[in-house]
């Protein structure tokens, strides 16, 4: 087996959202995945298995600290360049398929950047006012800063909280505990003349029930572009950032066009092919 690090949605040199990308893990049993993700400690790994739909150019297991995840995606892209950097050929020519928990994710070369389709939302509509109550003590967002609260879950159970303001998002203070299955964003827009037009926090509950604050999170950018092209609170493209709160300086760049929406950004190798001993 081999280990390749990965920075996903990177803005310069370890700036993004870490990836452990497994590779000839087709013998593991998803307790030995579970373990190893486990023991590597980032938000989640991802474990690159041949396909079984035909149509697809490989298949990935994705797994956080508390169990494995439908789709995710920061771990799309990470496995969709891991697999190119590793000599895998596309069936189409500037276009990777993955087979994951939703079923295919198209992911296509952006320029210098990967990007990958938004799967569809699975739960939309307002929060309730019970859900409402949790998603604020979870976030520590502050009520009277939030315009709307919406569930945007794609995989993920994610729910938006939209704010007023970048600045609302970061002053905001999560809790320290929740229920597993827990996850909650923020987002709120920049102000004129910021390199990003939107600011992203987003707080998930690890296997302990201790609530994480993650990098840079593919997903639920995933959802809030589709709510907000959806909504037309966004037009055409946007670039987001997430990460400052956490050390990182992550960029999330959003289009919509014909064929969906798009969520891209650059990711680089940070270490290839280390080996990875039997577990």
């Amino acid at each position: 087996m081999k280990l390749d690090l990965v920075d996903v949605f990177c803005n310069g040199p370890l700036s993004g959202n870490p990836l452990g990308v497994v590779h000839g893990g087709e013998d593991l049993s998803s307790e030995q995945m579970q373990a190893i993700t486990r023991w590597l400690g980032y938000s989640e790994t991802t474990f690159l298995l041949p396909p079984i739909d035909p149509a697809a150019d490989y298949r990935v297991r994705i797994f956080y600290p508390a169990g494995e995840l439908p789709f995710a995606g920061h771990p799309t892209l990470g496995s969709a360049h891991a697999w190119l950097e590793a000599g895998g050929a596309p069936k189409q020519a500037g276009r990777v398929v993955q087979e994951c928990g939703v079923g295919l994710v198209e992911v296509r070369l952006d320029g210098e950047r990967l990007a990958f389709r938004a799967p569809p939302l699975i739960r939309t509509g307002a929060l309730s006012d019970a859900e409402l109550v949790e998603a604020l003590r979870v976030s520590g967002a502050d009520p009277a800063r939030v315009v709307e609260a919406v569930h945007v879950a794609n995989g993920p159970k994610w729910v938006l909280l939209r704010m007023d303001s970048a600045d609302a998002v970061l002053a905001s203070e999560p809790a320290s505990k929740a229920p597993p299955g827990t996850d909650v964003g923020l987002a709120g827009p920049c102000a004129p003349g910021s390199a990003a037009d939107w600011e992203l926090r987003a707080f998930f509950a690890n296997g302990l029930g201790q609530i994480v604050e993650d990098p840079v999170t593919g997903s639920f950018n995933a959802g809030v572009a589709m709510h907000l092209f959806g909504s037309r609170l966004a037009q055409g493209s946007y670039i987001a950032a997430q990460g400052r709160k956490t050390g990182a300086d992550g960029l999330v760049y959003a289009n919509e066009d014909a064929e969906g929406v798009w969520i891209g950004g650059s990711v680089r190798t940070v270490s290839q092919g280390g080996d990875l001993l039997p577990v």
